[in-house]
């Protein structure tokens, strides 16, 4: 079994299951350790699968909501402005992720619904003095945004595009995101 496959596998069991299955119970189902499950849980939030971690185990946030990966590029003067867009379009900014060809993928949980949390995460960069995440790739980032129909999911698409900051995927990328 393929990693993708054993991740494909634990979203499979944590949607069939009433209650937070335990790592090792997991572990024990796929024939591997325990830590590759805390690798592969890790690898599917990056993918953006909602997985809740509790003392009791892992178990899967239930929003049905589309989600759709967006590739974006633009300058740190303008996030603001592309947070609002999303947001102000019904959209749920779900996480910021790069891909880095040394460092790899590193991304952040957001969770920016409203322009009050966009006002928050900007508040909250300014203040701890840091850096947008997308500044260690020039720019390029991804973001996995959420909303209530694949037609808000397209018009937020648009939108991004008739600014100029929506990017095209490359294949590897569609691919190892996902």
């Amino acid at each position: 079994m393929t990693g993708k496959e054993r991740r494909a596998r634990i979203v499979e069991l944590l949607e069939g299951a009433q209650a937070p299955v335990s790592g090792t119970a997991l572990a024990r189902e796929l024939g591997v350790s325990r830590q590759v499950i805390v690798q592969d849980v890790a690898l599917l939030r990056a993918d953006g699968t909602a997985v809740v971690s509790t003392s009791r185990g892992y178990s899967l946030a239930r929003d049905a909501r589309p989600c759709r990966l967006l590739k974006e590029h633009h300058r740190d003067d303008e996030v603001a402005d592309e947070m609002y867009l999303i947001v102000d379009m019904g959209g749920t900014i779900e996480d910021t992720m790069v891909n880095h060809r040394t460092y790899g993928q590193m991304s952040a949980h957001l969770g920016v619904s409203s322009r009050r949390d966009v006002e928050r995460f900007l508040d909250d960069l300014r203040s701890s003095r840091s850096s947008l995440l997308s500044g260690i790739t020039s720019g390029y980032h991804f973001h996995h945004v959420r909303a209530d129909s694949e037609e808000t999911l397209d018009a937020i698409e648009q939108a991004l595009r008739e600014h100029g900051w929506l990017v095209p995927m490359s294949d590897y990328e569609r691919e190892a995101l996902r």
